[in-house]
């Protein structure tokens, strides 16, 4: 349809969602909005199809909107806010307004709720926790009846496991899966540094194996590195003073120079730099290698 369905400047503020205050603001808010009746919503429907009527998508929305709030409620048992679910759900009550059609025989209600669920479901299975429990569309969907089946906390019995099982059409390992992916928590990898150390013990990071060297390690790399930096600074001194000049200039100066540059500088063809600091390397690699 074009433009977004954006709320004019001389359109009623609606109020933030950003506390409590900002909740029950809201939701009288939305409680104050008059519904409308059947042929109301197919007039407006018709001149926002017909028209691209902004005005008309409002009102729609408007009226609608403590619709979203009953069914953020419904969901409220994810442990995440509400004004969140409310804020997702009102973007797939937007997507419903844009792909209302009048003409069906269906209320805007009716057609709505698949938008507005669809939107909270999103959020719910993104931000539950950290990692994602539910990636397919059929776990998607036993994630959910899974929670509206628990009859009460804890584990599922057998015989639980096996009616919501035959209630899903899945098989009993796929609920018992799930239900482990739902009890499980979020747990940080790294313990906070004011976590006492009886509860830092439990953290994953510390089951790791400490890679880092030791001091008897540490030890005899230092000591061997020494003894190879030795060895080098050794044999180049005994290279011959063009061969000393062609490595020093072409690894260990800032500015490297090049084959001709250093052609140049000792009146030589590039190949014959080339032979020569072939030469120099193959007594440099020996000398380190006789460690």
């Amino acid at each position: 349809m074009g433009k977004e369905l954006v709320p004019k400047k001389n359109t009623l503020p609606i109020p933030a969602l950003s506390d409590t205050d900002g909740l029950d603001s809201y939701i009288r808010f939305a409680s104050s909005i008059p519904m409308l009746s059947e042929e109301e919503e197919k007039e407006l429907a018709h001149r926002l199809r017909q028209q691209n009527d902004i005005d008309a998508a409002q009102k729609l929305i408007l009226s609608h909107l403590r619709f979203v709030v009953k069914v953020a409620r419904g969901f409220s048992g994810y442990g995440l806010p509400i004004t969140d679910l409310i804020q997702e759900g009102n973007i797939g009550l937007m997507k419903a307004v844009r792909r209302f059609d009048p003409d069906v025989g269906v209320r805007l209600v009716s057609f709505a709720v698949h938008w507005v669920k669809a939107e909270m479901h999103d959020y719910i299975l993104k931000n539950w926790r950290i990692v994602k429990i539910a990636t397919t569309k059929a776990q998607r969907k036993l994630f959910f009846n899974l929670r509206s089946s628990k009859e009460r906390l804890g584990w599922f019995s057998d015989e639980e496991i096996q009616s919501v099982a035959k209630e899903l059409g899945v098989k009993p390992e796929t609920v018992l899966e799930m239900e482990k992916r739902m009890n499980a928590y979020d747990m940080a990898f790294d313990a906070p540094v004011e976590e006492s150390d009886d509860e830092s013990s439990f953290h994953p990071a510390l089951y790791l194996e400490d890679q880092s060297r030791n001091p008897e390690q540490t030890a005899v790399e230092d000591d061997y590195e020494e003894k190879v930096q030795g060895k080098l600074q050794e044999a180049i001194d005994k290279l011959d003073a063009r061969s000393k000049d062609i490595i020093l200039s072409r690894w260990f100066a800032e500015d490297k120079l090049t084959l001709h540059d250093l052609a140049a500088k000792h009146d030589v063809s590039a190949e014959r730099i080339r032979q020569i600091e072939e030469l120099a390397m193959d007594k440099l690699k020996r000398a380190v290698t006789r460690i």
